[in-house]
């Protein structure tokens, strides 16, 4: 059997296949208030009537000031717990599972308000210059993933992915790029990883589910993170309980990259196989063939499937046809996808 159509177990957690919606942010809370909306009822729940094992959101600020945009989706308070419900109801319907990737966009935050970050260093030009975090102002965010957290089980959903990546709030602390702080929190990889174990240890206070982790694996800058650094994160990760890393790369700096077909996959297959954690592939996975010789050659436990799935949100049928995969549908489409 094809290995992309197999199941797979997460503390209890099986889900139908190894595919999953990679976090996309749709900026489509145009009252800037972080509630669900229609469009991302049609949005996520197609893609479970598409058969995608897992779907995932987008990133969801665990504070107002963490948003990427005005018009993200947010979990910072319970007025959002309501329209996420019925959001996993109808997904869980056609026997998908459902992530939530909390966040929290530090530097790159693009607001009206005062923005913070481990270090007052813009991220470009453009950008504002955010406010140095105080040891407060750290515990406070570390609670605010914590509440984030309980809000997210009461929402009903599988799965949470901690957003560590593409140069937003933790991942500007993981990184000496962003990282000048010389207090607990900045210096050594060890202090630079804390506000991130410090998250993961409140999160486990109040989810007993599985719990990823998004990071950047590349940062494509002299003086970043190193690959030796990266798998001293994962391996922090996997000794405390970390399930999957989501193996992403890139956005710390402004960065010039040329991606390629599976380009992220080599540093996802590293980490997978130097620390034996559970790992998913993302970036430039369009066919189903691809998406196979990664699982078949165990460079990853999962693929994160993104813009393949917004054209297609009927990608696995795709995948499946390809394969030559009598892939099962929902009664509804049963005499189209014959």
């Amino acid at each position: 059997m094809e290995k992309l159509f197999t199941p797979i177990n997460f503390k209890g957690i099986t889900l139908k296949n190894r595919i999953a919606m990679s976090s996309m942010c749709m900026y489509s809370c145009m009252n800037q208030d972080g509630m669900i909306t229609p469009f991302h009822q049609t949005h996520y729940i197609s893609r479970a009537a598409g058969q995608v094992g897992l779907v995932m959101t987008e990133a969801t600020a665990v504070v107002p000031e963490g948003r990427i945009s005005h018009e993200d989706l947010g979990i910072w308070n319970d007025d959002h717990i309501e329209g996420l419900k019925e959001l996993n109801e109808q997904i869980h319907s056609y026997g998908s599972k459902t992530g939530i990737q909390l966040a929290h966009a530090g530097r790159k935050a693009r607001l009206d308000s005062e923005i913070y970050a481990p270090s007052p260093l813009p991220f470009n030009e453009s950008s504002k210059t955010p406010a140095e975090m105080t040891q407060g102002d750290i515990a406070a965010t570390v609670d605010a993933f914590k509440r984030a957290a309980k809000r997210a089980k009461e929402a009903d959903f599988d799965i949470i992915e901690i957003h560590a990546a593409h140069g937003y709030l933790i991942n500007q602390f993981l990184s000496p790029l962003t990282n000048k702080r010389t207090d607990d929190y900045g210096g050594s990889a060890e202090n630079r990883y804390r506000f991130l174990a410090e998250i993961i240890d409140a999160i486990q206070s109040v989810w007993k589910g599985p719990l990823f982790v998004r990071i950047s694996t590349n940062e494509y800058k002299d003086q970043g993170n190193t690959l030796e650094n990266i798998l001293y994160f994962a391996k922090q990760m996997k000794q405390q309980g970390i399930d999957l890393i989501d193996c992403s790369s890139g956005g710390v700096l402004p960065a010039s990259i040329k991606p390629y077909p599976g380009y992220q996959v080599k540093r996802c297959e590293q980490i997978k196989q130097n620390t034996s954690i559970a790992t998913g592939a993302v970036g430039l996975i369009t066919t189903g063939i691809q998406a196979e010789e990664i699982l078949q050659n165990d460079r990853a436990d999962l693929v994160f499937i993104g813009r393949a799935l917004l054209r297609n949100p009927y990608w696995a049928k795709a995948a499946a046809d390809e394969l030559g995969y009598p892939i099962e549908a929902i009664k509804q489409y049963e005499r189209g996808w014959k």
